[in-house]
């Protein structure tokens, strides 16, 4: 209890999230240290892709009941090829952990269970899966706003994403209403089931 209290209450949370589209996510993530150059096209172009494959996926239970059985099928079939691909790919590399966060078009906070010795205000990048589902990721610039041991052993980072590209910021907002809107039909559907 004592935690959570601490997380509302910390400026940083104020920073990063008041008055902003956030969601609060399990996704593979980590944060490193140490400034260096990002090319921010491959992240934007992934984000992009992944937009028009979920689009096109109908993450939106009301959309799939619309689909034909046929497209069910082609759908199915793609999800099980994805997952065998990202599979091969976790196999050939370093995997990230999965991680709570909250996520802002401003940064991030990751709950990170190994403690990491940083300095406020230190640059680096943060990598995120953003779709469980697609074993890639993107790289975000980031500086260490502050951090909080939270409970059982947890770190709180909170990270403030540095200059992002227009395309960048774009695509990654539209990423985050897609999951924040998931994230509605989801409590919706829960409470729909809850009721006899």
């Amino acid at each position: 209890m004592t935690a959570s209290i601490i997380l509302v209450e910390h400026p940083a949370e104020h920073a990063l999230f008041d008055g902003a589209l956030t969601c609060e996510v399990v996704l593979p993530a980590r944060f490193d240290a140490g400034a260096r150059v990002l090319m921010q096209a491959p992240s934007e172009a992934l984000l992009k892709g992944l937009a028009v494959a979920e689009d096109v996926r109908g993450e939106d239970p009301d959309d799939r009941k619309e689909a034909t059985p046929t497209q069910q099928r082609i759908e199915a079939k793609l999800d099980l090829v994805l997952s065998l691909l990202g599979r091969l790919a976790r196999s050939q590399h370093e995997t990230l952990p999965a991680t709570p966060l909250r996520w802002s078009h401003r940064g991030l906070r990751l709950d990170v269970v190994s403690p990491q010795d940083l300095a406020v205000g230190v640059a680096g990048v943060v990598t995120v899966q953003p779709a469980t589902w697609l074993s890639d990721h993107i790289e975000l610039p980031a500086t260490l706003l502050a951090q909080a041991e939270g409970s059982q052993g947890m770190q709180h980072l909170w990270l403030q994403f540095d200059t992002l590209g227009a395309g960048l910021a774009e695509a990654m907002d539209r990423h985050l209403f897609r999951l924040h809107r998931r994230q509605i039909a989801e409590a919706r559907q829960s409470q729909h089931a809850a009721r006899p």
